[in-house]
């Protein structure tokens, strides 16, 4: 990343500008001088899947969330399509053309879908009709979270609002001090028990999903450097929830859990990592900036093991899926690791473009989106 230092009254947190920042921060991560890619070594499948549908949505260049539901799965393109499918044989429910371009999504509770377009507006729709849309004060990043018949928005500017599920009302707004620089990039946002989960900042906060109120908020990461640039710090998708334990990873800084009922912190260890970590009751993972896939125990941070096989591949955040830890990479591959010892147990291709999605499971399907708009469906055999 090149060091490029900004005047932080340059920097004004002002919606229109806050976005030119943000777009400016997306691409500093590459270069020419980027280390190659480690080559992929011949796999002998000790897990077993094959791709049991295949469907299309349009070029996907925001950070999509593949929203899971029961038996339906929501995806969306950057053009504006938006869909309901079916988990297991990737049929439509429903498919509807919003015809602009959009920047967050898709959240969805099964029912109502809602997704931000680059006009900042939320859209929710239902059974693919368009159900209402709003105003937001400042782009969003992060989809929607739908829940409890309400939709909650996590904006660039640091604001959580809430709206009728129904109507589009919306509800209230919490509104936190914001930062010079911002990431394009799914921050957090979750329920535990009555708790609404955000990440503003490199913090956790707890708050009312009824009115927007703080209970609680808790450090995962503090800024460091000495420009705004090098003092970047935000919590970033996906999250590991276990009951009340969420453990999250701060962009580039730490990983950590929180115990969410109380609001105490439990342990944060260094992690150098851009993506968002997945886990299991006894183990966490993750994957670093450069490609480095790892394990960490969940009781107190320790390392349990880490494998290089796949560096510098530009890989997803995991999802642990039976005895598997999944990621996709920049060619379009799932690579399948053993959760035990991260041997390579499978790999499944695509479309031979990117995968923009951290892969999500319904039911006993294994879901992935591209980025030339390819949905696929895996089942094991």
């Amino acid at each position: 990343m090149n060091n490029q230092s900004k005047s932080p009254r340059a920097l004004s947190v002002g919606a229109p500008l806050a976005l030119i920042v943000v777009a400016f921060l997306s691409g500093c991560f590459g270069g020419a001088t980027k280390p190659q890619p480690a080559e992929l070594q011949p796999v002998t499948a000790l897990a077993s899947a094959r791709q049991s549908w295949n469907s299309r949505i349009g070029k996907v260049d925001f950070p999509l969330e593949v929203s899971v539901s029961g038996d339906s799965v929501a995806v969306a393109s950057s053009e504006g399509t938006v869909a309901l499918l079916e988990a297991k044989t990737g049929r439509d429910l429903w498919r509807v053309a919003l015809n602009t371009p959009i920047a967050a999504g898709v959240g969805s509770d099964g029912k109502v879908v809602a997704v931000v377009t680059k006009a900042n507006e939320v859209i929710a729709l239902q059974d693919g009709r368009e159900l209402w849309r709003q105003k937001l004060s400042a782009q969003a990043f992060t989809a929607p979270f739908v829940a409890g018949a309400r939709v909650f928005v996590l904006a660039a500017d640091r604001s959580v609002n809430a709206f009728d599920g129904q109507t589009g009302r919306k509800l209230w707004v919490q509104q936190r001090p914001s930062e010079p620089l911002v990431l394009r990039q799914s921050g957090v946002m979750l329920a535990v028990g009555d708790t609404l989960v955000v990440g503003l900042s490199g913090r956790l906060a707890g708050l009312n999903p009824a009115n927007g109120s703080i209970r609680w908020e808790t450090p995962i990461a503090s800024p460091r450097g000495i420009n705004d640039v090098e003092r970047l710090v935000d919590l970033v998708g996906r999250v590991s929830r276990e009951g009340d334990n969420v453990c999250v990873r701060a962009f580039q800084a730490t990983i950590g859990c929180v115990n969410a009922a109380s609001g105490n912190l439990l342990w944060t260890k260094p992690a150098n990592g851009v993506q968002g970590i997945h886990g299991d009751d006894r183990l966490l993972f993750g994957t670093e900036t450069d490609g480095t896939v790892i394990a960490w125990r969940r009781a107190d941070g320790e390392k349990v093991w880490s494998t290089d096989r796949l560096r510098y591949r530009s890989l997803t955040a995991p999802l642990v899926a039976g005895r598997s830890v999944v990621v996709g990479d920049f060619t379009g591959f799932i690579h399948l690791l053993s959760r035990d010892d991260g041997t390579l147990l499978n790999r499944l291709p695509t479309d031979g473009s990117a995968i923009v999605a951290s892969p999500v499971l319904a039911g006993n399907t294994l879901i992935a989106v591209t980025h030339n708009g390819g949905v696929y469906g895996f089942q094991p055999e």
